[in-house]
């Protein structure tokens, strides 16, 4: 399974970014697809995800109702709308899935696989 992660960039504060998140190798409708961030000296936190098998999606309190998360079921992709943004949104944002749905969905200890990073500056 490879999950190919895109659409990072600069934007100043207030302006929107979409991310996508591109599987190959496998599906995960019974799963979840999604997004953690880090920035450097801290722990990877969770963002937002898609819940497969039920078809609902997850946030973090700090993105929810500015971030929108949605899958295209035929594409095997996951993206995310992220408006409003703000400085501290600036991190590496990557890319997650798991096969199975887990309570613990927020934790990235419960994920088998990962993306690579695409990096989010927003300026103030």
């Amino acid at each position: 399974v490879q999950l190919q992660a895109s659409g990072g960039g600069l934007v100043q504060a207030g302006g929107s970014l979409r991310l996508s998140c591109a599987a190959s190798g496998g599906t995960f409708n019974r799963g979840a697809m999604g997004w953690f961030r880090q920035v450097p000296g801290k722990e990877r936190e969770f963002v937002a995800l898609f819940r497969g098998d039920a078809n609902v999606a997850r946030y973090a309190d700090a993105v929810n109702g500015r971030f929108t998360i949605s899958r295209d079921s035929a594409k095997n992709t996951v993206y995310l709308q992220m408006n409003n943004l703000k400085p501290e949104d600036t991190a590496v944002y990557y890319c997650t899935a798991r096969v199975r749905w887990t309570v613990l969905y927020h934790r990235p200890s419960e994920y088998n696989y990962w993306g690579q990073g695409t990096q989010v500056t927003v300026s103030s």
